[in-house]
């Protein structure tokens, strides 16, 4: 549970089942090590109740994987779920396979985004498209964050497009709507003048998150645009690297690494800016695109996985090819031209701040798992009640309908 747009999904979900329907829920995770915070500090899970499995980490190593493999076992064999829903590689993996080892009637998993595409080393490609095609037949429904991942899934073999439903990732949407109000405050802390023009990038400083490009394309702005800042919120283990290319182009003046910021001053830093750049070369439903429509800043992305359904050229932004050079013209576009920037801020708030309540993202998948649990229940009918269809013998008995998730 680090500070991440997957995360942030999961931990929403989990809260609205127990707000909005009573459902019995129990988030179980791995520890959150690395720059990347911990999104379940200072009380952020509020009535949710977690569980730790200390060996469960994102890196592979067989034995912490059988380790958490057979915890996760016994945690849900305690807890009795009607249902488990898995996000992320490693916990998709493990936690569907114990899932469906031990008969819970319905086992869905989120892909909230898929190293398939050509930018991810093959070797890596392959041993995500086989973890992912084996864990697919150990679940009842894979969601997807973006009908792009859909689209990823069936052309490598591992789900058929029946299985898959698109639930767009949700959020907080009122702090956001009243972004702007933050905006004097905030760019007065970040020591911004009013006249100054900010181009932001919320993202890790993580591989193929797209930071080199952005510096290369600045180079060439900034000579346009003298009072031209760029805004980068995230950490990661490329920030020295990253700092260093920028010192090397002669960009310091012109480059503020904010790090790491709790998720809810997100909408302020947002007010900051006038424009807002994704350019990761791999992802699903970009949050940071999202969040940043609906504060009303208009958006310049890759066309790469999820962008096109939300970076939409000429009325939200502009989407263009994953080559720095491409930046160039529409930042330039958009930072000469105030009026377009409010008009495609505007659109992007209208488009998809009721899309993307996260309140509507937990109805959606609500009555997927109730979907699912109806055609388990007729499948252990049809199988004389003994345990469920295809599933393996050994399972956890049906005890009747519960609450629990």
């Amino acid at each position: 549970m680090i500070i991440g747009g997957a995360q942030e999904n999961t931990l929403y979900n989990c809260q609205d089942l127990i707000r909005l329907f009573g459902d019995e829920v129990l988030l179980v995770t791995g520890p959150s090590l690395g720059p990347e915070g911990d999104l379940l500090a200072g009380g952020r899970a509020g009535e949710v109740p977690v569980e730790r499995v200390p060996s469960l980490r994102r890196a592979i190593h067989p034995w912490r994987d059988a380790v958490s493999y057979r915890a996760l076992k016994a945690i849900l064999a305690r807890f009795r779920p009607d249902v488990v829903h898995t996000h992320s590689a490693k916990a998709g993996v493990l936690g569907r396979l114990a899932a469906w080892r031990l008969g819970v009637p319905a086992v869905v998993h989120t892909v909230h985004g898929a190293p398939l595409g050509p930018y991810d080393p093959w070797p890596l490609r392959e041993l995500y498209r086989w973890s992912e095609w084996y864990a697919a037949r150990h679940c009842h429904a894979l969601i997807s964050v973006a009908d792009a991942m859909t689209d990823l899934v069936v052309a490598a073999g591992i789900a058929p497009r029946e299985k898959c439903t698109t639930i767009y990732s949700g959020m907080e949407v009122e702090p956001l709507l009243a972004a702007e109000q933050h905006r004097v405050a905030m760019r007065a802390h970040l020591g911004l003048a009013a006249e100054d023009l900010v181009v932001g990038k919320i993202a890790r400083l993580f591989p193929l998150k797209g930071h080199a490009d952005l510096i290369r394309a600045a180079v060439p702005l900034v000579r346009e645009f003298p009072q031209l800042r760029f805004l980068l919120v995230g950490d990661g283990i490329l920030r020295t690297e990253l700092m260093r290319q920028v010192e090397a182009a002669g960009l310091a003046a012109h480059f503020r690494f904010v790090g790491l910021v709790p998720p809810e001053q997100i909408p302020a830093y947002l007010a900051a800016m006038d424009v807002v750049v994704h350019v990761s070369l791999r992802e699903g439903l970009p949050r940071a695109l999202v969040q940043a429509l609906i504060a009303g800043r208009p958006v310049v992305a890759y066309d790469v996985d999820g962008a096109r359904e939300v970076a939409i050229s000429g009325r939200t932004g502009f989407l263009v090819p994953p080559r720095w050079e491409a930046l160039i013209e529409p930042l330039r576009t958009l930072l000469a031209r105030a009026d377009l920037r409010r008009a495609w801020g505007r659109a992007g708030q209208e488009l998809f701040a009721d899309r993307f309540r996260h309140e509507n993202m937990t109805r959606q998948v609500r009555t997927l798992y109730e979907r699912v649990l109806a055609q388990s229940r007729a499948n252990l009918r049809q199988s004389g009640g003994q345990t469920l269809a295809g599933e393996a013998p050994g399972g956890l008995p049906l005890v009747g309908p519960r609450q629990g998730t």
